[in-house]
């Protein structure tokens, strides 16, 4: 199920001009930072993942498509928890 919904551009316009809705954000350009801060960076490039086929019952399958798009980071997101979990116990 979807939160999007079509209007016209004169009610976008309304919107806009009540203060509902704002323009989009501008970045600051990292003024603030200090000269020094990205002296101690360190590039970490993500992990490959590896592809898998794997069966599961069709209730789980269902239970995370209901959720919407993302079933399968949903789905990751879970086994990591676990794995993580399980780590912090034998450790």
């Amino acid at each position: 199920m979807s939160d999007t919904k079509r209007i016209s551009l004169e009610e976008l316009q309304a919107l806009k001009a009540s203060g509902d809705i704002t323009g989009p954000k501008t970045h600051a350009g990292g003024e603030d930072l200090p000269d020094d801060f990205w002296d101690d960076a360190e590039l970490v490039m993500p992990k490959a993942k590896t592809a898998v086929s794997m069966r599961v019952d069709p209730d789980v399958l269902d239970f995370f498509k209901e959720q919407g798009s993302g079933h399968l980071t949903r789905m990751h997101a879970v086994l990591r928890a676990y794995v993580d979990a399980q780590k912090r116990i034998q450790n």
